[in-house]
């Protein structure tokens, strides 16, 4: 049953490796139930409500990902998003969170529609090969850069921006992690990254840095505070219009870049450039941002952490109902999952940074035509935290550097379209 509905075989796939997966992308993202909450209480909502609810969020989102387009990406609260409805909209703007989450709800309709018109999936098939390529590795180091934040090694310098942490025992436990994580690899280990996650987990209970729960199963908090909260009407102002277009801007980019990432570290690009199931990957997404409005939180969108799930040999959307499953599961398991320290998970992403780094060998460096704007792309997504920023820098570059050199006419309308939001979003 499991290979008619999924074609695991068609995909080079089987039931142990997407189980796996599932379970390594589940461990790799499983901080998010904590730190999303954490960020969104900030505005007043309701923390146990908002645990609630992103595991709920995720797991759906995640599920409706797996069977409707039979992918392994899976889906969650947005970081970055999250920041940008806190700090910007509500605490800095004094928007109520029940209108921020109305803006959100628009955001989403409005991303629905640019999908079923089929605009998001042109603008991904008119960007250059060299941004596409340049994309997967600027992903790469910015998963990198977070995991090695996790790990305490990069931290704020006053006088260089950012510098080297101290070497604390987290860290070196996390250190090991990738060491092992690497040496499993070597040896072609299936489920290297799942391997290492647990191993460290282990080393980190006896070593003191986390401790076993009281207890297994916790009955989860109600959602009731902040479900079905949302003001819809209060959104509808003309003031809010830039919210509006930030939340979509910020969302196109990085769930486009992500998705283009991770599918081309699943081996699901054909030779032209198409990615099949990517109309409904899209609305999948777009679904997911306006029920999760609904239910009470943040943009919705695809995870990074999806690639440590592919890289482990997930390529189907198994992956993504064994992950989904686990976050609804982690609702009533929450004590579990905060067993697993960030010294254990933050090795996972490091390592996702080395395997998408191979795509810098495609790009030639040689012709700035291609590789100036495929350098920003790179540079900017890690060094400004933020996929979008990079990809704006990448647009903008390649269509000044054509138009200037007289080579208007190989960039698409929709390229020019990119590059002028690019400058928008920019300027702003």
């Amino acid at each position: 049953m499991l290979e008619r509905f999924f074609h695991l075989e068609a995909h080079g796939s089987c039931l142990r490796n997407e189980i796996l997966a599932g379970i390594t992308t589940f461990l790799a993202a499983a901080y998010i139930i904590f730190v999303h909450p954490d960020m969104l209480a900030a505005t007043g909502m309701d923390k146990g409500a908002l645990t609630t609810i992103t595991c709920l969020v995720a797991g759906l989102a995640t599920l409706l990902m797996a069977l409707w387009a039979n992918s392994p990406i899976m889906m969650a609260p947005g970081m970055g998003l999250n920041a940008f409805f806190t700090y910007t909209l509500v605490l800095q703007r004094q928007i109520p969170w029940q209108t921020a989450l109305g803006i959100v709800f628009l955001s989403g309709i409005f991303f629905l529609i640019l999908t079923w018109l089929g605009f998001r999936e042109r603008i991904l098939r008119a960007i250059p090969v060299c941004l596409q390529q340049a994309t997967a590795v600027g992903i790469g180091l910015f998963i990198a850069f977070i995991g090695l934040q996790n790990l305490g090694l990069i931290v704020g310098n006053p006088a260089t921006l950012i510098g080297l942490g101290s070497i604390s025992r987290g860290a070196m436990l996390g250190l090991f992690g990738v060491l092992l994580a690497i040496l499993l690899e070597i040896r072609r280990v299936r489920g290297a990254l799942l391997i290492s996650i647990l191993f460290v987990t282990l080393l980190a209970i006896f070593s003191g840095e986390t401790r076993l729960p009281e207890t297994l199963i916790a009955l989860p908090p109600s959602p009731a505070p902040i479900a079905f909260k949302l003001d819809i009407a209060g959104a509808i102002n003309l003031s809010f219009w830039s919210a509006i277009f930030t939340f979509m801007f910020m969302d196109l980019f990085d769930s486009l870049g992500t998705l283009l990432a991770v599918c081309r570290e699943a081996g699901m690009v054909r030779e032209d450039g198409r990615i099949p199931g990517l109309p409904r990957m899209l609305t999948a997404d777009a679904l997911a941002t306006v029920g999760g409005a609904v239910l009470g939180t943040s943009t919705t969108t695809a995870y990074l952490e999806s690639a440590s799930g592919v890289s482990d040999g997930g390529r189907t959307g198994l992956t993504g109902v064994v992950t989904g499953l686990l976050f609804l599961l982690a609702a009533f398991f929450s004590p579990i999952v905060s067993t697993v320290p960030s010294c254990a998970t933050a090795p996972a992403l490091i390592m996702v940074g080395i395997f998408m780094m191979r795509g810098v060998a495609q790009i030639d460096f040689y012709d700035f035509e291609e590789g100036a704007p495929a350098f920003l792309t790179i540079l900017f997504m890690p060094l400004a935290y933020s996929i979008s920023t990079g990809l704006a820098f990448g647009f903008l570059s390649y269509v000044l550097i054509k138009v200037l050199l007289g080579k208007w006419r190989q960039c698409s309308p929709f390229l020019y379209g990119a590059a002028v939001l690019s400058l928008i979003s920019l300027y702003n």
